[in-house]
């Protein structure tokens, strides 16, 4: 009997999402990675922030992803696909999310401040819109909040935030 093919598991993507956090920091953009994967578990795109590099507010990781992705594939519905994150998506993300019609969202660290699917709002699983999205918290949960706790410690000391 040949040996059956399974996905790695959400901690392993999760790890490439983190990696892309860390390049965003290296680049002094807060540090939020996200990779998106079809349902063969192949990764379409992967990115970090950028909004500082961009001068655009809409260039966290989550929308360039969504933007590569829909390149790529040639169609901006990425139906099928999981999007690993490493914070909770914002309500804008969450959005996009939708109208994409992901099927999962994957992330690390909730927002508590401004989470968009699961700590403040439920975009996209309350029910009142015509998709929802699975949403899976907390993976690798530990080292994407340091990866953030710690950015934003450095800027402190640097004297770039106030708190």
């Amino acid at each position: 009997m040949l040996p059956i093919e399974t996905k790695p598991p959400h901690s392993w993507y999760m790890r490439f999402a983190l990696e892309q956090a860390r390049l965003a920091a290296v680049r002094g953009e807060v540090p939020v990675g996200a990779v998106l994967v079809d349902e063969m578990g192949t990764v379409l795109a992967e990115d970090g922030n950028r909004p500082i590099e961009y001068n655009d507010p809409s260039a966290h990781a989550e929308m360039l992803v969504l933007r590569r992705a829909g390149s790529r594939t040639g169609n901006y519905r990425l139906a099928g696909t999981t999007m690993y994150v490493t914070i909770e998506p914002c309500v804008m993300c969450a959005g996009a999310l939708l109208q994409a019609r992901v099927n999962r969202v994957v992330f690390g660290a909730r927002d508590p401040k401004a989470g968009g699917m699961v700590s403040v709002y439920q975009v996209g699983r309350d029910g009142c819109l015509n998709h929802s999205i699975e949403v899976v918290g907390g993976i690798l949960k530990e080292e994407c909040s340091r990866i953030l706790r710690e950015f934003f410690q450095q800027k402190r000391k640097k004297g770039f935030l106030k708190r």
